[in-house]
């Protein structure tokens, strides 16, 4: 069985779906401390042929805090009207806006349950099956930390074999996960490219501008573009 295991972030780029695409199951982290100044609560998208950053609101966002601590604090309305000016025009934006109003409608706030309920509106819009699990919700041992816990969590479920991000690579040795039975790979995304309105093409976007101009079929597609190390 694959695993994958990663904090969540709202509607982050492609490799992260990547990722929870290529495996049986995978653990939103929700129960690890907040990342302070990353990628957690922001993207980029595309608007007036430029790459445009945008922030989503938190409430009680700190490091001190674990991720189902702190919750979603925006009312997404000024984000409605960004994503309207950015994609009116894009082949797939009524459907990709029918999911994000689900998305931002949703009533639990939390970070854990708010962000897992993201993933799940967009992979069943993909249709893809993978099992979504709430880190919290499982009966684990929180008195570990990096590696030992991630080994723990597959174990615990019966993964025999674990996915990261390339940037993992820096972090965790195949070595060590094999002498416990698990075989570690890394995702590498490959070059994505496809068509963003006649502009000249602007990667490394959020997934929301993937969803935009592709269809689940050609989502699907890209998906797959990426190395396995």
């Amino acid at each position: 069985m694959k695993l994958g295991i990663m904090q969540p972030y709202f509607m982050p780029y492609i490799g992260y779906w990547q990722l929870m695409a290529a495996v049986d199951k995978y653990v939103v982290y929700d129960d690890v401390n907040y990342i302070k100044g990353g990628w957690v609560s922001r993207n980029n998208i595309l608007l007036n042929g430029e790459k445009h950053l945008f922030t989503i609101i938190l409430k009680g966002a700190s490091p001190n805090k674990l991720f189902d601590e702190v919750e979603i604090g925006d009312d997404f309305k000024k984000f409605r009207k960004m994503l309207e000016s950015a994609y009116k025009k894009a082949p797939y934006y009524d459907q990709v806006m029918f999911i994000l109003e689900d998305i931002f409608n949703y009533e639990q706030r939390d970070l854990g349950h708010f962000m897992m309920h993201q993933f799940q509106c967009v992979l069943n819009y993909l249709d893809i099956h993978t099992e979504l699990i709430l880190s919290s919700t499982l009966k684990k041992d929180n008195s570990l930390r990096g590696k030992e816990k991630v080994k723990h969590i597959c174990h615990l479920l019966g993964a025999d074999t674990y996915y990261n991000a390339i940037g993992g690579q820096e972090l965790y040795d195949k070595a060590d996960f094999k002498n416990e039975g698990i075989n570690l790979s890394f995702i590498e995304t490959k070059q994505v490219e496809y068509k963003q309105f006649s502009n000249p093409f602007i990667s490394g976007l959020s997934m929301i501008d993937v969803l935009m101009f592709n269809s689940p079929q050609q989502v699907r597609t890209l998906l797959n573009a990426y190395n396995l190390i």
